[in-house]
């Protein structure tokens, strides 16, 4: 079916798939920044974020995504499939807690990709966008940015061969932290410690997570991988205007 632009006036749905990064608990909600950017409008934003998610676990619950019947799906998946490939123990951890039928890697990642995109194009109307990974750790030049770059040029092949929409993410992020070249005090370590402690003075201690960002000495992110209000802005920045060039509608940001 050909994607329509948006009307002026019927509601559109925006759907935004991912892992915790979109889910918004642990990391700043985007999705949110979303809803208030766009409260003046007809759109509606639904969040379709799941913590530890991989590709092939939104894969299989894809069917709750096409059933809200979307007019927008954006993608942002894959830090839990490149952070496995980091360290044995990552690949561990997370084929324990997803129950994962093989061991993550840059293939499987493909292929799973493709198949979302695959069943989004032919079973919905809607625009789709496939956003770059975030950086993991803000040290560009790290081992584990190069594996956040190789990931990223997999989503690019992916949306080119569909025809969707790529949103530059990682490299927007790595351009900002190049051009601030601020050394990281708190370097990328593999494993939950960074995120589970963050978790507990949020939650617990009831920090804001820019706060507990900024004490770490982050600039984008709280834990080297879940996102700050700089961060998650940039998702939103660039999901914003893949809405507004969608719709063919003007909108000035507040």
């Amino acid at each position: 079916m050909d994607n329509q632009p948006f009307g002026k006036t019927e509601t559109k749905r925006v759907v935004c798939a991912g892992c915790s990064i979109t889910r918004g608990q642990v990391s700043v909600d985007y999705v949110e920044m979303l809803r208030r950017r766009f409260s003046d409008r007809p759109i509606a934003f639904a969040n379709a974020g799941v913590n530890y998610d991989v590709a092939f676990n939104l894969r299989n619950r894809l069917n709750e995504v096409i059933a809200q019947n979307p007019d927008v799906v954006t993608v942002l998946i894959g830090t839990n499939d490149a952070n496995s490939t980091l360290s044995p123990k990552n690949s561990r951890l997370l084929c324990f807690l997803k129950k994962l039928p093989v061991t993550p890697s840059p293939d499987w990642y493909r292929e799973n990709l493709n198949v979302i995109v695959k069943e989004l194009k032919e079973r919905t109307s809607a625009h789709v966008a496939l956003l770059s990974l975030p950086v993991i750790g803000e040290d560009v030049d790290s081992a584990a940015n190069r594996r956040t770059g190789e990931y990223s040029t997999i989503i690019s092949d992916v949306a080119k061969a569909h025809g969707v929409t790529y949103l530059p993410l990682n490299e927007h992020m790595k351009a900002y932290l190049q051009s601030h070249n601020k050394p990281s005090r708190f370097p990328y370590r593999p494993g939950l410690y960074q995120s589970s402690t963050a978790s507990m003075q949020h939650f617990m201690l009831r920090r804001n997570l820019d706060a507990i960002s900024a004490k770490r000495g982050l600039q984008l992110t709280i834990d080297n991988i879940h996102l700050n209000s700089k961060g998650a802005g940039m998702v939103a920045d660039l999901i914003e205007s893949f809405i507004n060039d969608t719709s063919g509608l003007d909108y000035q940001a507040r």
